[in-house]
């Protein structure tokens, strides 16, 4: 048997779950959808995810798309981005993740650094028109030629992707997808700018696996992801560790905790997926409670330096696996101990699960010489970061590793890992990337005396302020430059309540 037909796509391992268990729960929406998108809620089995697959990637074969052409996704945590990955995949395309609170500048950017054909957004999230963002954005991409939302009331020009999934099922396209072409594109903010880190369907299944084999997730489970699927991470816990587990996937648009423990129970959902702060926060006041059938909690955490520092771990009734991020680069899990610390990160090779010696290799973490992380396997994009080293001159690049950038030192006696801070010149604010010149760069647009900084954080790992004569006018400035919200927020007035 040849290695592509023994290497599995995503949309190989969806068909492997359909074949078994057609009529199975398999997608569903977060309960507020309706407030979120103005949609309401959809509860999806196998086969009928399966029609409104193929009905969609046969929609974009007639539309001309060609194999492996970009078509880039801008959506929220819904089905609809469930849907619209594994169709697209099943057409053969590659899916640029577009992160939900990009806006013009950024989006118009991505979209002409890799040359999409296409995109796909949404009528309205939480009250944004994004469909008008996606139509702007195609204006000034001269690569785009099919723009398709979902939602209603969408803008002229803009094809309805909820009536091709209504009227029409038509044959899947044919012939095999090859499993080491590119799948996915995600984007990197690195100290000389945003990289755009395409991904194989392998890389993203190894990824999967290190997060399912580490938390100990069973097959079956009933998984509710809080994390958008927008970056390599989220969409590895969240799709790939669906499809790996051959269960039923429920999603909860970040960040209602009401919603989210109603969904909990209400789904008896025994694995919930979810950024570290979240996980967190819920731990610390006793609200995992309210969820009796949950047995896993995976925190993904974007301040990975963080996890060393962070409270203990206190419900015994429920496992805590905490997965280490650095960007786009990759990512590792660790389960914590039983006295709820985490877990001592070695050097060298890890398996997955690491308590398992035997365990097949899912990495390498390396110490370079200049004191930082490195990280190798089957999910690291060499490639992608392959220009970024060769520009920096360094001599110390280990071979066949890429530098996640993030310090870190082995503690005397154990020899553990510690990781002491991320890449210099960077700010992660929630799951979002900034390079400090560029927030300097934006903030001197405002005119003499502003100011945007990034400042430390223990939730999210650093969070912006700025500073102007009018903060209001400042606002008002930078959402007509199109940037993203988080950078416009940060002028917020600070008599104003959070």
């Amino acid at each position: 048997m040849s290695q592509t037909a023994a290497s599995p796509t995503l949309d190989a391992l969806f068909r492997r779950i359909l074949a078994r268990q057609p009529d199975a729960p398999a997608l569903i929406d977060p309960a507020d959808k309706l407030r979120v998108t103005g949609q309401p809620p959809r509860r999806l089995t196998f086969a009928q995810a399966d029609r409104a697959i193929s009905a969609l990637a046969a929609h974009f074969v007639e539309a001309g798309l060609p194999r492996h052409s970009v078509i880039a996704v801008q959506l929220p945590n819904t089905v609809e981005f469930a849907l619209t990955v594994l169709a697209a995949h099943r057409a053969g395309l590659i899916v640029a993740l577009l992160p939900q609170l990009w806006r013009h500048a950024d989006l118009t950017v991505a979209l002409n650094r890799i040359g999409a054909r296409a995109i796909v957004s949404c009528a309205r999230i939480d009250g944004v028109s994004h469909a008008d963002l996606a139509m702007n954005a195609a204006v000034e991409a001269f690569s785009i030629r099919h723009v398709c939302g979902f939602g209603t009331d969408l803008p002229d020009g803009m094809i309805a992707l909820d009536d091709v999934i209504a009227n029409g099922f038509a044959t899947a396209p044919a012939g095999a997808i090859d499993a080491r072409q590119a799948a996915i594109i995600s984007f990197d903010v690195t100290a000389t700018g945003l990289i755009p880190v395409p991904r194989t369907h392998l890389n993203l299944i190894a990824g999967g696996l290190a997060i399912f084999l580490e938390s100990g997730m069973v097959a079956g489970s009933r998984l509710l992801s809080a994390q958008i699927m927008s970056s390599f991470a989220g969409l590895s816990a969240s799709l790939t560790c669906w499809l790996l587990s051959g269960g039923t996937l429920a999603l909860h648009h970040p960040f209602d905790a009401d919603v989210l423990l109603r969904q909990l129970a209400e789904l008896h959902c025994d694995t919930l997926i979810a950024p570290a702060a979240m996980a967190m926060r819920l731990n610390e006041d006793d609200s995992l409670r309210q969820a009796p059938a949950l047995q896993d909690v995976i925190a993904l955490w974007r301040a990975p330096e963080q996890v060393a520092s962070s409270p203990a771990w206190s419900n015994r009734r429920v496992r805590l696996t905490d997965v280490y991020l650095f960007g786009e680069v990759g990512l590792f899990g660790a389960q914590r101990q039983d006295d709820g610390h985490a877990a001592a990160i070695m050097p060298g090779p890890f398996g997955a699960p690491r308590s398992d010696p035997q365990s097949p290799i899912a990495g390498e973490i390396v110490l370079t010489g200049s004191g930082t992380l490195a990280l190798r396997g089957s999910m690291v994009p060499l490639p992608a970061y392959a220009a970024r080293d060769a520009e920096s001159g360094r001599r110390d690049v280990v071979a066949d590793h890429v530098d996640t950038g993030y310090a870190a030192r082995l503690e005397r006696g154990s020899g553990a890992l510690c990781i002491t801070a991320p890449p210099p010149g960077l700010m992660t604010v929630g799951g979002y990337r900034f390079r400090a010149d560029d927030l300097q760069a934006w903030a001197r647009r405002l005119g003499d005396g502003a100011m945007l900084t990034a400042l430390p954080d223990r939730i999210s790992g650093y969070r912006l302020a700025g500073r102007a004569e009018d903060n209001g006018r400042a606002r008002t400035a930078l959402s007509e430059l199109g940037l993203n919200p988080l950078m416009v927020e940060a002028f917020r007035d600070r008599s104003e309540p959070n």
